[in-house]
């Protein structure tokens, strides 16, 4: 069973950066797809960033390109990189795992993922 931990959030102002992590507990990351979402109050829970297995090729939501960067350490913790934060950033990053490759399909659709965290909360201030 894989368990995630994500960690990192927190409150600030436009314009700042925040790195959120997220590691895995009973198992690690190794051979997982692994992804962020956000959800907002009132909002779906959306697609922000994926990651392959071996770290070689990632992709955005339309929204935080040129913004935020993900990445991987050893298969063991991966980080979602976050700059110029902007008011509408404010949600609850979720961390996600899949035991498929990236080109398996759906990693941008919330039923694409096996395991997801608790989430952190990121509150960006206007």
């Amino acid at each position: 069973q894989v368990q995630l931990v994500e960690s990192g959030g927190g409150l600030v102002q436009a314009g700042d950066s925040l790195r959120l992590s997220c590691a895995a507990s009973g198992r690690t990351f190794s051979g997982y797809t692994m992804g962020w979402f956000r959800q907002a109050p009132g909002k779906e829970r959306d697609f922000v960033a994926v990651i392959s297995t071996s770290g070689g090729r990632t992709y955005y939501a339309d929204s935080v390109k040129g913004r935020f960067a993900i990445s991987r350490d050893n298969a063991k913790t991966v980080y979602l990189q976050m700059n110029s934060l902007k008011h509408e950033d404010t949600a609850v990053y979720y961390c996600a795992a899949r035991n498929n490759p990236l080109t398996y399909g759906d990693y941008d659709r919330q039923r694409g993922y096996d395991y997801w965290g608790q989430g952190t909360q990121v509150t960006v201030s206007s």
